[in-house]
């Protein structure tokens, strides 16, 4: 295990920060044992939810089995929904150009690193949630923590000692596997147990030094990320040495092959329900954290009479968090809508339906398997026409957005991307702002049929190849 903690691209990190990184990894070892000698034989299970993928699941097992050559590791974390989102679509990718995708997600054993790991998640579930309801919290704490904070290269030297507690989970794994990262930890923990093709796939259009990974290829979706990943600009006091061009590459957006495959298809469809005047279907997204319930309350507020006026129909994915649903239902009274309720499979055959039919009303999803709350909106965003998100992993996926607040600064940059791609609204903040522009896109329905040309453009340009272009990394050699 080599250090990654003093030096980060040929970057001295200060005594102070070193000694904190070594303090926080004892304290994890003193907390969960410490299982560095550990012999962690892995096997494989099938995911159903992905069964379209073939991706199978690495777990712990009393006997190793091989991997194929033809295997690609995606490795992951779940915090919120965005990592998990971003792997199925590298898993897809991996799939449609040949290779046998495995999910490893290194949260989910019983090993010292994962139970670290889930702490963390914990946390930071908790705080996105607060910083939702304290205005002073947010302002103080949680704004600052996502943009500045995570953004120092000192905070990567703690996460760097930090992952050196994963290690161990590696130990079976064939070192040469080609390996996608679509957090950092897993990238860290893969370079540390010596992996020898990692690509660390970067999620946000924020540069932070939480998302370094040295010895992996790191890759970016837009040119800005890219400047700053290069130089490291505001990432210390002083100046400091950027990337290599071997060591950062911008490849495109991630989105999964099954959205792309017949993308042109999708958006003339979309443009034919507004010349027909159908009722513009609009996807709402509750994030894996759960937080921003009151202003999805107002947004479902605000549109409940075009719904009745079928003007609008609305597709809600509760992900999940049924919780929401019965506190929107508390908030609004018994509203008519049709449930899908750990109904995956319907889900599937009425997503098929509407494809080419017709479609009003309201219909709510939650499931409470992670594959099925995250997979329901990728379902459902090929049949829908306008997408209501934060400005989270979403903001890079081929449907026209109108963003909510974003939680957390980091998102903040995600939001301007989007805008100015043209496949996108400006961010609205507050009640009144998203009303304004829910009724805009309504009402001037050509704002719509605009965005579906420029999204189309964007795809003959190959700006959402992304995850293609980190497979093809991931397997050279």
């Amino acid at each position: 295990m080599s250090d990654k903690t003093s030096v980060i691209f040929n970057n001295q990190i200060d005594k102070k920060t070193i000694k904190q990184a070594e303090k926080s990894k004892k304290k994890y070892i003193k907390k969960y044992g410490d299982d560095a000698n550990a012999d962690y034989k892995i096997g494989f299970e099938e995911i159903p939810t992905l069964d379209f993928i073939g991706v199978n699941n690495i777990v712990f097992s009393d006997n190793n089995r091989p991997l194929p050559d033809n295997a690609l590791i995606v490795g992951n974390i779940r915090m919120g929904f965005g990592h998990y989102r971003i792997s199925i679509a590298m898993a897809s990718c991996a799939k449609a150009m040949g290779y046998e995708p495995f999910w490893l997600d290194l949260a989910s054993f019983d090993a010292t690193g994962s139970k670290m790991i889930r702490e963390q998640n914990d946390m930071y579930s908790l705080a996105s949630r607060i910083s939702q309801k304290s205005k002073l919290f947010n302002k103080i704490v949680w704004e600052p923590l996502n943009s500045e904070g995570f953004k120092k290269i000192t905070y990567n030297a703690k996460d760097q000692k930090n992952s050196e507690l994963l290690e161990p989970i590696f130990k079976n794994i064939r070192k040469d596997v080609p390996y996608i990262a679509t957090h950092v930890w897993p990238s860290q923990a893969a370079i540390h147990a010596g992996m020898s093709r990692v690509v660390n796939a970067i999620p946000d259009n924020w540069p932070m030094g939480l998302h370094l990974s040295q010895g992996a290829i790191h890759t970016v979706q837009t040119p800005f990320a890219y400047m700053g990943y290069k130089s490291l600009n505001g990432f210390a006091k002083k100046p400091l040495s950027g990337l290599k061009e071997d060591e950062l590459k911008m490849v495109g957006c991630y989105v999964d092959h099954e959205l792309l495959k017949d993308l042109k298809g999708d958006n003339q469809r979309r443009r034919e329900r507004i010349k027909n005047k159908k009722p513009i279907r609009i996807l709402m997204t509750v994030g894996g954290a759960g937080a921003g319930f009151k202003q999805f309350l107002e947004m479902v507020k605000h549109l409940l009479p075009y719904v009745q006026e079928k003007k609008v129909a609305l597709l809600i994915n509760l992900g999940d968090h049924k919780d929401v649903f019965e506190k929107m239902i508390k908030k609004l009274g018994n509203i008519e809508c049709k449930t899908f309720f750990d109904e995956y499979d319907k889900l599937r055959e009425f997503a098929s339906r509407i494809k080419e039919g017709d479609l009003d009303g309201i219909a709510c999803v939650y499931n409470k398997n992670i594959f099925e709350a995250v997979y329901s909106t990728n379902l459902l965003i090929p049949v829908s026409d306008l997408l209501i998100t934060k400005p989270s992993e979403l903001v890079f996926y081929p449907i026209p957005k109108v963003f909510m607040k974003h939680i957390g600064g980091h998102e903040v940059y995600g939001g301007i991307f989007g805008r100015e791609m043209g496949d996108a609204t400006k961010e609205c903040s507050d009640k009144k702002s998203m009303n304004e522009m829910l009724d805009i896109l309504i009402k001037d329905q050509e704002i719509l049929g605009h965005m579906t040309h420029q999204i189309d453009k964007l795809y003959e340009q190959g700006h959402y190849n992304g995850a293609y272009e980190c497979v093809k990394l991931a397997v050279q050699k």
